[in-house]
């Protein structure tokens, strides 16, 4: 194994747990076992587990399910939504080259996702939203109609909505507004500048920062991280993406958390105990276990 695919050393550990708001354990390796053992040792003592397509939805709510301090998410990716109405034939997702499906497929795609939903393990529907980064024009209506459906169910099922938003912040803004957003909406991967984190502020939108918060190029995003108010702040791994310097283009899991909660309390000026404490109490608000 070279040391760029080596999973990193465990950071000291923290004085006050925190949870991972936002992780994908199905796209990493070793056991959940494995990652729940090494997370708790670190001071990251729950997780949420989020799912972008239907197979990942159910592993999702059957892993939390099993697993008292998992939480499942569900959801089509944004990215998904096109590729089950429009097809997928390079195969570009995890399952590989798909025939297109239309409308109709769609539909009963989110009815599944209606379904997993309304389970007690389930705590959000997500990550659903928009992405502009990856998804073309001819892709845009399925993303949407996708995203409006999500948001429905989230409020009929008064369940936590997760959003997944890449150069897209305000269409995202607008159709939150449109639709009316649920009680309890989370920005995963937050990716606004601190304008927008005032919006979002203003709205009560939760703002999730992820190990990017550490990059250097990522000032924007230090800068919302400072003006946010500290009962909407969230800590996440989005592994194994993401991973926060010094370990950045490495795996990264669950037990990376403390490096970037870490980060936040620097940007912050306060100390790692009290930003743990809000965001143990944040998440657990957030998304209501």
């Amino acid at each position: 194994m070279s040391s760029k695919d080596a999973p990193p050393p465990l950071p000291e550990p923290l004085g006050v747990p925190v949870a991972d708001s936002h992780t994908h354990l199905d796209m990493q390796s070793g056991t959940v076992e494995e990652a729940l053992a090494k997370a708790a040792a670190v001071g990251v003592d729950t997780v949420v587990q989020v799912g972008c397509d239907l197979k990942g939805s159910r592993w999702a709510a059957e892993t939390a399910a099993a697993y008292a301090n998992v939480h499942a998410a569900v959801a089509l990716h944004p990215n998904e939504a096109p590729r089950i109405v429009l097809g997928d034939p390079d195969g570009w997702s995890r399952q590989g080259a798909r025939e297109a499906g239309g409308d109709a497929a769609l539909d009963d795609a989110l009815a599944e996702i209606d379904r997993l939903a309304a389970l007690p393990e389930v705590k959000a529907v997500g990550e659903t939203g928009l992405d502009h980064f990856r998804t073309g024009p001819e892709g845009m209506a399925a993303q949407e109609r996708s995203f409006r459906a999500h948001i429905e169910i989230a409020k009929r099922h008064g369940k936590a909505l997760v959003i997944h938003d890449r150069e897209a912040h305000d269409d995202v803004l607008r159709i939150l507004a449109e639709e009316g957003a649920p009680e309890r909406t989370v920005f995963h991967c937050y990716s606004g500048d601190a304008d927008m984190a005032r919006i979002c502020a203003e709205a009560g939108y939760y703002m999730s920062f992820a190990g990017n918060v550490t990059f250097k190029n990522a000032q924007p995003l230090r800068d919302a991280l400072a003006v946010a108010p500290l009962d909407l702040v969230l800590v996440e791994t989005d592994a194994p993406f993401l991973t926060p310097v010094p370990y950045r283009g490495r795996p990264n899991a669950p037990y990376l958390v403390p490096i970037t909660v870490r980060a936040m309390a620097a940007v912050r000026g306060i100390d790692e105990e009290a930003m743990s404490t809000a965001i143990a109490v944040n998440t657990a608000r957030a998304f209501d276990y």
